[in-house]
């Protein structure tokens, strides 16, 4: 088995089999679900869905063939890059689990923003100077999820244009995009009242011991 074939090849790519804390970029993420495809062909399929504004292309790594279908983005904030590998164990847990996948398709967005992402330097910052003087992070009508509320149509960026038209095609019945915080607490957002929402999100956080943002 080949170094980008092994299961632990997002975070190893380019280090020559030595180990690795930093987070993959968006072309050790494709290799790595190329890779995956490659060892379960017949329940796994990685495809094209678009291309960024810079021409760089969008991957969508799906697990399983159920009409009922989960959308998991990654990379939609250039400077949350934890999403990368999130996406990645998350695929392998549901390849390696068929009672996820009994009802359930998984379609995974390696990452929404890859120019974006390309231009979020940070590998190692050593300093929180080192880290703003690398920080990249597109203003909101450039970023894929938030641009519908500051442009009209017919002026969204390529980036948004692939994520919505991965929903119409999948029409999935939940959607996660995963993001990451250094700072603060946990919170949540949403577009509408929803009853009951507060205990259960207190209580996840209160488990995993992560502040609640005010």
């Amino acid at each position: 088995m080949s170094q980008h074939e092994h299961a632990d090849s997002f975070f190893t790519p380019d280090t020559g089999g030595a180990a690795s804390d930093r987070f993959p970029v968006p072309s050790e993420l494709v290799r790595a679900a190329t890779a995956l495809v490659r060892r379960h062909p017949r329940l796994c399929a990685l495809r094209r869905i678009g291309l960024s504004r810079a021409g760089r292309p969008l991957h969508l790594l799906s697990v399983g063939h159920a009409d009922a279908a989960v959308l998991v983005v990654a990379g939609a904030h250039a400077n949350e890059p934890a999403g990368g590998p999130a996406v990645r164990r998350l695929a392998e847990r549901v390849v390696a689990d068929p009672a996820l996948r009994a009802r359930t398709s998984w379609h995974f967005l390696l990452c929404a923003d890859p120019d974006g992402a390309r231009l979020h330097r940070m590998r190692d910052p050593g300093s929180l100077l080192e880290y703003h003087r690398r920080f990249y992070r597109p203003r909101g009508a450039e970023q894929p999820e938030w641009s519908p509320s500051y442009v009209p149509p017919d002026r969204l960026p390529p980036e948004t244009l692939a994520l919505t038209g991965v929903l119409d095609e999948l029409r999935p019945y939940l959607q996660v995009s995963l993001h990451g915080t250094d700072l603060g607490g946990s919170w949540v957002q949403v577009t509408r009242d929803i009853p009951g929402l507060a205990e259960p999100f207190a209580k996840s956080a209160a488990e995993l011991r992560i502040p609640v943002e005010a």
